[in-house]
């Protein structure tokens, strides 16, 4: 790990911190609104969602603390756009895991060939935001605008 900015690295876990904090937001969010036939499901769907931010979150915080840094109490601001269709509403957390990836390529990026363990948390991470990307693909083909 002597390569490893850790100031570079402190600082992508802080904003991965962040962004997954506003997913408990923003999931607990879609899961209040949504509606229909489908709603207990979905409900059900978006609150797994929100606690797994949660457990991201804190997990992103535990590495950054281990390299010395300060977690953040920041939450990015969550767009609200007023749109609670459930096409509406996956398409939102499509866009959110995709931001959610690119924050974790980031941090592969400064640790990759530096720190196994941050190489390893990272690709794992960017493992699981693309499942969830599938899956809600997969949700929206039953969606058409």
């Amino acid at each position: 790990m002597k390569d490893l900015n850790s100031n570079q690295a402190i600082s992508l876990l802080n904003n991965i911190l962040e962004y997954e904090l506003a997913g408990v937001v923003k999931y607990t969010h879609f899961a209040l609104m949504v509606t229909g036939p489908n709603r207990l499901i979905l409900d059900k769907f978006f609150k797994g969602q929100a606690s797994e931010s949660l457990y991201h979150a804190q997990q992103a915080g535990e590495l950054l603390t281990g390299l010395g840094g300060h977690p953040s109490q920041k939450i990015p601001k969550i767009e609200e756009t007023n749109k609670h269709a459930i096409n509406d509403l996956l398409n939102e957390s499509l866009v959110h895991e995709s931001k959610a990836i690119d924050l974790y390529k980031s941090l592969l990026n400064c640790s990759e060939g530096k720190s196994l363990y941050i190489e390893e948390y990272a690709r794992e991470m960017i493992k699981q935001e693309e499942m969830h990307s599938i899956e809600i693909k997969k949700m929206l083909r039953d969606y058409k605008d």
